[in-house]
């Protein structure tokens, strides 16, 4: 199936962007890797702030990382990542340089085009799409291991614009508990496998507390359901996340005693994308 031939925006589409839609390096000054979509089945569940986390811990081992915010109508990465005033720089209509984090992170959100980053965008979903694509296609990346797609939440046409118009190498889909065991996350599931693009696993969120007493593990939901669910749909989880404050926090760089969980699940993800 054609990208374009289904693409909400295919109309908006100059016969040159249908040409590189979906190329793997379709701007000549870019070389990137691999391109990682970060999706969830509804809005709220931790994708952001997950999308950092892995950004951030790959980029501590070496690999030269990026973000692209896809959530166009909710954009939080900047902030996520420590940008405030910076803003990115567009040099030409086709040209935009990504804004640097302090890690060394390259970003790009439209909220780093706004003079006023409160300032709400009331667009039509195929305007959204064409934001995304033009994203991909006009910022200077440059060479990159790793760029990550923080893809906007549920099923809608702006998501399957990206998957249809950004050649994913494989999704990370993030959760909390009481959606695995419900229709809200096999609806993105059967959505990614219809576009015939790998789940490289689940990362589950807001999955537990830890008893500041005793530091025994507990559950609010049915844990074994959540599994259940996971070899139902044949996916690999990555990890789970505890209910913890201290995982905004790392975002901002503090490692409060999560970090290790974090290793864990990056040490998953790069061994299932082998």
């Amino acid at each position: 199936m054609s990208g374009c031939s289904t693409c909400p925006s295919s109309s908006g589409c100059s016969t040159e962007k249908k040409a590189t839609c979906g190329e793997k390096n379709a701007n000549p000054l870019n070389q990137i890797k691999k391109v990682i979509g970060v999706m969830s089945g509804k809005g709220g569940v931790g994708k952001s702030t997950v999308t950092v986390l892995l950004a951030k811990e790959l980029q501590t081992r070496g690999y030269k990382v990026g973000i692209l915010d896809g959530d166009i109508t909710g954009p939080s990465i900047p902030r996520l990542t420590g940008i405030r005033e910076e803003r990115a720089e567009a040099v030409s209509e086709t040209e935009i340089f990504p804004v640097l984090t302090k890690e060394g992170i390259k970003v790009m959100s439209l909220n780093l085009l706004l003079e006023d980053e409160n300032e709400p965008v009331v667009w039509r979903g195929p305007v959204v799409g064409n934001v995304v694509k033009q994203f991909w296609n006009d910022v200077i990346w440059g060479e990159l291991d790793f760029l990550f797609i923080d893809m906007p939440p549920g099923t809608g046409d702006v998501a399957l614009t990206v998957m249809q118009s950004l050649p994913l190498d494989g999704v990370v889909m993030v959760s909390v508990p009481q959606d695995m065991v419900s229709m809200i996350v096999a609806k993105a599931v059967n959505m990614t496998k219809k576009m015939n693009i790998p789940i490289l696993g689940v990362v589950e969120n807001m999955s537990y507390i830890v008893c500041p007493g005793c530091e025994s593990i507990i559950h609010f939901h049915d844990n074994n359901g959540g599994k259940d669910s996971l070899q139902e749909m044949n996916l690999n989880l990555l990890g789970e996340l505890p209910m913890k404050q201290e995982i905004a926090k790392m975002t901002q760089g503090d490692d409060s005693g999560i970090g290790m969980i974090f290793k864990e699940i990056t040490d998953r993800f790069l061994k299932l994308l082998k």
